[in-house]
């Protein structure tokens, strides 16, 4: 079997590799929920999910590159970039996460409760705070300060840390990416394995077993990510504001917003990995010849 290098997904408040420069990502626009269902578009669009899908591209477009290096070097070139750049395109990853949010994934009166508070003016800053900083990390210099900005929180005993504890027991948001992270690996095993990457078949008890392996390591990573990036986004909020965000996302429209979202990514991201596992075969296979 080939050395791997597994690829994990790259999404909102997710582990993610750093580029070496910010980006200027502009949103993506709807592939058809504005008209189908113009009031959840409206609040998808207000709590940032476009502009969160647009840099998701753009950071799994360099992910995906960067897996040349160690799976077929000097191998790839343009046609595994054009692969790269058609699998991760934004406008398809944002296809594919209008489909997945299935048919009223939202009752009415949620929508509205959570439309009248991303509306806002305190869920316009929350919003306008979550997307600066997810801008931000796509620079690995900016996402270090804010690990070292970490650090120092904790050693000071910063009352913030216990306050984004709340918030991300609430949504359950730590298992929820690991989980995402853990299946779009999985996912991508198979990919190799379905374009022929090994020698022999490989059963997806192994494969699992792979993944499962690396848990732990995610979920330090996801960790760090998470309270680092949430140092950044909320950094401009009071105690006060940030615990009304708190109740809002703790309100059963709240955790459904949040568990919509995340299953509508998990959908996306287990598809589009194990396209790139798919295509990266063919390349390791030929590297073999």
């Amino acid at each position: 079997m080939h050395r791997i290098s597994v690829v994990l997904s790259a999404i909102f408040l997710a582990v993610s590799a750093p580029m070496t420069a910010a980006q200027t990502v502009q949103a993506v626009p709807s592939a058809g929920l504005d008209e189908r269902a113009p009031a959840l578009y409206n609040l998808l669009d207000a709590v940032g999910i476009y502009d969160v899908l647009a840099m998701a591209a753009v950071e799994n477009q360099q992910d995906a590159l960067s897996l040349e290096a160690d799976m077929f070097p000097g191998q790839g070139g343009a046609a595994w970039s054009a692969n790269a750049t058609r699998i991760y395109s934004a406008d398809r990853i944002v296809a594919l996460f209008e489909d997945a949010l299935g048919d009223a994934p939202l009752a009415p009166v949620e929508i509205s409760t959570l439309a009248t508070f991303f509306e806002s003016e305190l869920g316009q800053r929350i919003v306008a705070g979550e997307l600066a900083a997810r801008r931000a990390f796509m620079d690995v210099d900016a996402e270090e300060v804010a690990q070292a900005a970490l650090v120092a929180a904790i050693e000071r005993g910063e009352p913030r840390l216990a306050q984004l504890e709340e918030f991300n027991t609430a949504i359950d948001l730590v298992n929820r990416n690991v989980t995402i992270a853990l299946n779009g690996a999985f996912r991508f095993y198979q990919g190799l394995s379905d374009g022929g990457a090994f020698d022999v078949e490989v059963p997806d008890e192994l494969m699992l077993a792979e993944v499962a392996g690396r848990e732990a390591e995610l979920r330090r990573a996801a960790l760090e990510w998470l309270f680092s990036y949430q140092l950044l986004a909320y950094s401009e909020l009071s105690d006060d504001e940030l615990e009304t965000y708190i109740a809002l996302v703790s309100t059963p429209a709240g955790q459904t917003l949040n568990r919509v979202m995340f299953d509508a990514f998990a959908s996306v991201f287990a598809t589009l990995n194990f396209e790139l596992g798919e295509a990266a075969a063919g390349f390791i296979a030929a590297d073999d010849v």
